[in-house]
């Protein structure tokens, strides 16, 4: 396929700016691959498709407080940094991109306040730069008072104090996200507790999301685009449930597209997720056979991105349009804080 099959038009008053309340109360599609079916439900209704000895996948990862604002020394020029990633934790060196770039060269100090305070180290690309911390060991813990939410450039609006929680899941826990795994936004403490009660397994994994999943493919030809990497980590118990259930024929539901990165890069030949981590820059797009989801949840996403991509190779690309057509008639949010689809 090409990336030109991936174009549709999506007006801008479709991109949800902020999310609805309860979360668990966001319009959710119901896609059925074996019927053609399109149904609109409420995310809520989402249990209603699953059975005892199934498998719920999460992703972990939590969004940190990656924008920060700072002053560089001598001239107290404001600069915007953006924390990308941690490279080396005891150093406190990391990847980031600054605003203005001009204004910023290797050596240069920047001071968000009167305890922490980075050094330049080296230039990346146009506007990224390394850059170490005076701060000995958990950088994240200095940036999560001062720093604010990574909200998503297609959010026109300046991030605000229940971002912090709203583009968080619930079951957030590891440090490292620069984009939630929204596919996750939409669960509720009281949604997860009737899930286990129907005797479905919740089952974590982690993929740190980076802002390459915001990057446009520029590419007609879909085999010469390359994703960025992104580290992900699979526990040897949470790979040994999903491959006991997988054996036992019960459905493996996977929330988001992160999730489904992290379990297909790690598939053995005989089909089995085994315990890995590292990073992953797997690019999954049709035609591709999935080897552990049976059941897909995810946000509705913007055309010509790598998120429909998979979407579109996890069900049939024609279907999926079809679905994306009914929602923009049926008024659904898209995006990040927008509804959902199950596909099943």
């Amino acid at each position: 396929m090409k990336l030109s099959d991936f174009k549709f038009n999506m007006p801008k008053t479709s991109i949800a700016k902020y999310p609805v309340s309860p979360r668990d109360k966001a319009k959710l599609m119901v896609v059925n691959r074996e019927t053609q079916e399109l149904e609109v439900k409420t995310f809520n209704n989402v249990v209603d498709y699953m059975k005892a000895g199934d498998v719920l996948v999460v992703n972990e990862t939590r969004v940190f407080q990656a924008r920060l604002f700072g002053k560089k020394e001598k001239t107290n020029a404001k600069i915007e940094v953006f924390l990308l990633r941690e490279l080396n934790a005891e150093e406190c060196i990391w990847d980031v991109i600054v605003d203005p770039a001009r204004k910023v060269r290797i050596g240069n100090k920047i001071y968000f306040n009167d305890k922490l305070w980075c050094e330049v180290i080296d230039n990346t690309t146009s506007r990224g730069r390394t850059v170490r911390f005076n701060q000995p060991g958990n950088v994240y813990k200095a940036v999560e008072k001062i720093g604010l939410t990574p909200l998503p450039p297609y959010i026109k609006r300046e991030p605000e104090p229940d971002d912090r929680e709203n583009y968080q899941t619930i079951y957030a826990k590891v440090d490292g996200a620069v984009a939630a795994p929204t596919a996750g936004l939409h669960f509720t403490p009281k949604l997860i507790q009737k899930i286990e009660k129907k005797g479905v397994k919740i089952i974590p994994v982690v993929l740190h999301i980076g802002l390459g999943t915001f990057r446009l493919v520029e590419v007609e030809d879909l085999t010469k685009h390359k994703m960025d990497s992104e580290f992900f980590e699979i526990s040897k118990e949470a790979a040994e449930t999903i491959n006991k259930a997988s054996s036992l024929k019960h459905n493996i539901f996977v929330v988001g597209t992160s999730t489904a990165r992290a379990l297909e890069t790690s598939v053995t030949a005989d089909g089995l997720v085994k315990p890995n981590r590292g990073w992953t820059d797997k690019f999954i797009y049709p035609p591709y056979v999935f080897k552990i989801a049976t059941r897909l949840i995810t946000n509705f996403h913007l055309p010509e991105t790598t998120l429909i991509m998979l979407v579109s190779a996890f069900a049939d690309h024609d279907l999926i349009m079809k679905a994306y057509k009914k929602a923009m008639k049926e008024n659904f949010r898209f995006l990040s804080y927008g509804d959902s689809m199950l596909i099943l």
